[in-house]
């Protein structure tokens, strides 16, 4: 990154002093605990880094000093906030300036459902917080109450005759929460990867229709929820750009999960079902049928030719209610869709055309910014195309819903994933930059697993721009994820909080962490969750501040808990069932760990060794020896439950049933268990810091549906689960 450095500034031992204060207001914290125990403080050129990230200029003492002083004057120059985020059922008072002459103001509060209500009031009736001089004369800041009954909802706030405006949400104080996990209930559920499903109907890949049939087969056996990785939208010209924790767009679905035969248009495509039969097709389809990894790029070519013929198919036969359907979605999702569907048709005009993605800031530069007139006019003479992108979504959204509407006897039904950021040359950093921070990646710091810290390459909200907008993009971000979801888990949930931000060019032990309005943000996940009636899990891993888990547990908010990493500080035994917080979610692994069974045998370590990131006999000695005293730990666990005996080594088959009859007596609220440990499956679905070493996010379960119905695994935990939650 350009810029001068510290250096250069030697001398000048006032900006120093001047980025602290910039810091401060911007929400840098000066230094934080890792987890060793350790405090790191962040340095004065990352400082410097990390403003300019945000838009505020800081290069040179003069330029800190002016950015300074107009940071101190934007609460005088705005009048109001542009955003006031309050519970329900308490007083709301604002802060207004006003010139000190006004006599009188007028209060216009119009709420979310048209109604209104507003008053005249003098000014001096108002109590005074505080005076401030400008040029044009004093200003105070006045306290004005808008009284205790307002519904929740997102309101707007006029103050005339200065023509002040403020947005006002309204939320609840806490999360929605199921009828049974009120009434004591403690539920449990499948987790799988989505595309890893194998079936003797899809196209190599899993879709919604396994989706639903994953459910229909999973909510006989009393399971109240079915998890699943992000869906978000991917890259559609370069299919193997594969992990869903890196998306283009979070708030749009992913269109390979589309199954083209359940397109009510396919059974009377010609040219569809003519493209189905075809040798070409037979010959692909086999071999992606075969192949133990999701062949994307092969996949892709049979859907998104399928899918072409489909569309044209749909627009010239006339059908009023299904081109209704499709306007009334392309109403309800807006400027997201339409700037995401214009994405992709630019995208595949400048793309690089090789295995990179292409990236939108080498585009011609007046194609770079999504609002300009340029824009515009391309999207109007491609409008076809366009008009292709947005259907798909279209119908990945019905599907979705078709297949979420067989979880109508389950207490929660699909529990959702919603990934931390989107890809920086991604539909979501196009078409939403304002919100984004530019020339950093989200990350995390220098811990026992990676001494290096991690730069995760994904671009993180500006805190001061998503506040400037009324918190439009989160809104919009939470509303699409929890649509047909009964519950969302929120990877690296800390986000909340704060997040660790690492300067682009530098290393990840240089980053350092922004904070977020917490109390703002969890305002409005209540208030969409309770709207969309979505149980909200928080992905609490990590670099947890002291008070985070104790904030989410106040608002309803689930922890996350992972049998492996639930120890006694200590001893590093773990912890007992009761043990378990109420309001969380116990899950053995998950997608970033190895599989029960990977684990239990050793094979993730063979694994790392043979590609490499564990170097030498002598450390896979070493971490051979650590896995051996963990499973004795484990073990330990298990025998005091009375779930095991002691002095034996059991086969893997009695410690998968210890292990789910262990995680069915926890006491928290939901219990997962991921679909590859009842498959028994050895290989992980991703080792994390591998890019090439592996394949990632592609190793199919090697059991099909029809498998998974004739055999009793399914039924055989559904029975130790029942039991020890009591759900039946």
């Amino acid at each position: 990154m350009s810029g001068p450095r510290q250096s250069d500034f030697e001398g000048a031992p006032a900006y120093p002093e001047l980025l602290d204060k910039l810091a401060t207001q911007c929400g840098i914290e000066p230094e934080f605990w890792d987890i060793t125990g350790q405090i790191r403080r962040t340095s004065t050129e990352t400082k410097r880094l990390l403003l300019e990230a945000m838009g505020v200029a800081a290069c040179d003492p003069l330029q800190a000093a002016a950015s300074l002083a107009e940071l101190e004057r934007e609460e005088w120059i705005e009048g109001l906030p542009p955003v006031y985020v309050v519970r329900a059922n308490e007083l709301v008072s604002v802060e207004v300036v006003l010139p000190a002459q006004l006599s009188a103001l007028t209060w216009h509060l119009k709420l979310e459902d048209g109604s209104a209500k507003g008053a005249e009031v003098r000014c001096q009736d108002l109590p005074l917080v505080a005076t401030h001089e400008e040029s044009s004369g004093t200003l105070e800041k006045r306290r004005l109450d808008l009284g205790a009954d307002l519904p929740s909802g997102y309101h707007s706030l006029t103050i005339t005759p200065v023509d002040h405006e403020m947005s006002l949400i309204v939320a609840p104080r806490q999360c929605w929460l199921p009828a049974d996990v009120i009434n004591g209930k403690k539920l449990w559920g499948l987790s799988c990867q989505l595309y890893l499903l194998r079936s003797a109907a899809n196209w190599g890949i899993g879709d919604f229709s396994d989706l639903q049939q994953l459910i229909e087969i999973a909510a006989p056996e009393g399971a109240h929820l079915v998890g699943i990785n992000p869906i978000h939208s991917m890259f559609i010209d370069q299919p193997e750009h594969a992990s869903p924790y890196s998306p283009s767009h979070r708030a749009l679905l992913n269109i390979l999960y589309i199954d083209v035969t359940a397109i009510p248009e396919f059974v009377r495509c010609r040219s569809a079902r003519k493209w189905v039969r075809s040798a070409e097709f037979k010959r692909t389809l086999q071999k992606c049928r075969e192949n133990r990894y999701v062949d994307y790029s092969a996949a892709a070519k049979l859907k998104l030719r399928a899918l072409h013929l489909l569309f044209a198919e749909w627009r010239s036969i006339a059908q009023p209610c299904r081109h209704d359907s499709f306007e009334e979605f392309r109403q309800m999702r807006g400027e997201p869709l339409k700037r995401a569907s214009i994405f992709e048709v630019l995208s595949a005009e400048f793309g690089s055309g090789d295995q990179r993605l292409p990236n939108w800031r080498n585009w011609p530069e007046q194609y770079r910014n999504p609002a300009s007139r340029d824009v515009e006019a391309f999207a109007s003479s491609h409008a076809d195309q366009v008009e292709f992108y947005s259907w798909l979504q279209w119908i990945a959204d019905e599907q979705l819903k078709h297949a979420t509407s067989a979880a109508a006897s389950m207490s929660i039904g699909l529990y959702g994933d919603l990934a931390v950021g989107s890809h920086p040359e991604g539909a979501e950093t196009w078409g939403d930059q304002d919100a984004m921070a530019t020339g950093v990646s989200i990350g995390a710091p220098p811990d026992p697993f990676s001494r290096e810290g991690q730069n995760w390459g994904l671009p993180p909200y500006n805190p001061r721009s998503l506040r400037r907008s009324g918190y439009r993009s989160f809104i919009e971000l939470m509303r699409a994820n929890m649509r047909f979801r009964g519950a969302l888990r929120i990877d690296h949930a800390m986000t909340l909080q704060h997040l660790y931000w690492v300067p682009d060019g530098h290393s990840a032990t240089e980053g350092a962490y922004v904070t977020y309005p917490r109390e703002d943000l969890l305002g409005i996940l209540a208030l969409e969750s309770h709207r969309n009636e979505c149980l909200v899990i928080a992905e609490d891993l990590g670099t947890v501040p002291d008070d985070f888990r104790r904030r989410i547990r106040e608002a309803n908010i689930l922890s996350y808990r992972v049998l492996f990493f639930e120890r006694k500080p200590g001893t590093n035994a773990f912890v007992t069932p009761g043990e378990y917080p109420h309001l969380s979610v116990a899950v053995a692994s998950n997608h970033d760990l190895p599989t029960l069974r990977g684990w239990w045998e050793g094979a993730d370590l063979e694994l790392k060794h043979k590609i490499g990131l564990i170097p030498g006999y002598e450390q896979l000695e070493h971490e051979r020896r650590e896995r051996e005293q963990d499973r004795r730990q484990l073990l330990e666990a298990l025998c005091a439950e009375g779930l095991m005996a002691g002095g034996q080594t059991p086969d893997f088959e009695a410690v998968l049933n210890a292990v789910d009859t262990y995680l069915g007596r926890t006491a928290s609220v939901l219990a997962l268990v991921q679909l590859d440990d009842v498959c028994r499956e050895i290989e992980p679905v991703n080792i994390p810091g591998t890019v090439d070493q592996y394949a990632n996010w592609r190793r199919r379960i090697s059991v099909s549906f029809e498998e998974l119905s004739r055999d009793r695994a399914l039924a055989g935990l559904a029975s130790i689960f029942c039991k020890d939650r009591n759900t039946r």
